[in-house]
């Protein structure tokens, strides 16, 4: 099986977000799926089918298959568009838990277009204090993550979870963020309940940040930046009912996994 590692969201090497991505005939079995995903211990490990339409894709990370991936799907297309002889300038990617993706090309970018969050307002609770030793202004559910809302860039850079307790709120991942200083807004996103404690650069959650700080700021087009060690930037633009989040990818490894 090819397996091919991308750098997601950066221009450079050992930038942004580190993903796997597998090009199968068929999907293997989850348990096959999983341990790979278990193996390569990445964010996230992508699988690729080639359909008539375009492609299915499954992401798995190191503990779980979750319902959407940014940083693995812009690797995807990556791999897709520089290794496999695909010539156009868009691809459409199907997922049985997100339905249809679909991802452009424009020069060295790739832009992906993905479904907007649902989001709404929620009390900020005592243990949301606890996990992040830290108190937000604002806290936002949305349909898997939960957001909270610093004062500023510094509170963002200098955030030290209690990940032990993180891990035990029920969602998939916490997404803290604040007003930039030089971008737009700036964010990090903490998933222990699903093997990462932290993830370098999180396409999945920018639909979730974008529609908050469009209707914030006032603006549909939005730059970000992720604060993570890796660290990530993002262009974003708000489309109503879709997001799109541009970034560029680079190539780490190329191999093949022997089963």
């Amino acid at each position: 099986m090819k397996l091919y590692q991308v750098d997601a969201f950066t221009d450079k090497l050992f930038g942004g977000n580190p993903a796997a991505v597998c090009p199968v005939d068929h999907f293997p079995s989850d348990e096959v799926m999983q341990n790979i995903g278990m193996e390569n211990n990445l964010a996230e490990t992508a699988f690729i089918v080639k359909n008539p339409t375009g492609y299915d894709i499954r992401w798995f990370t190191p503990t779980v298959e979750v319902d959407l991936c940014g940083h693995a799907t812009l690797a995807s297309a990556h791999v897709i568009f520089n290794h496999l002889g695909y010539t156009g300038n868009s691809i459409n990617f199907n997922s049985q838990r997100s339905g249809l993706l679909k991802v452009y090309r424009n020069g060295s970018a790739l832009t992906l277009d993905f479904p907007t969050d649902k989001i709404s307002s929620i009390k900020v609770e005592d243990v949301f204090v606890k996990a992040m030793n830290a108190k937000p202004l604002e806290a936002w559910k949305g349909k898997t993550d939960l957001m909270l809302v610093f004062e500023n860039e510094t509170a963002i850079r200098d955030m030290k979870p209690n990940f032990p307790l993180t891990g035990t709120l029920p969602y998939r991942g916490i997404i803290v963020t604040a007003k930039g200083d030089k971008h737009d807004f700036v964010s990090r996103f903490f998933g222990p309940q699903t093997g990462i404690d932290e993830d370098p650069a999180t396409g999945s959650a920018h639909t979730t940040l974008v529609p908050y700080w469009s209707k914030r700021l006032g603006k549909k087009d939005l730059k970000a930046r992720q604060l993570s060690k890796r660290g990530g930037d993002l262009e974003c633009r708000d489309e109503g009912d879709r997001v799109h989040i541009s970034g560029n990818a680079r190539t780490y490894m190329v191999g093949e996994i022997t089963m």
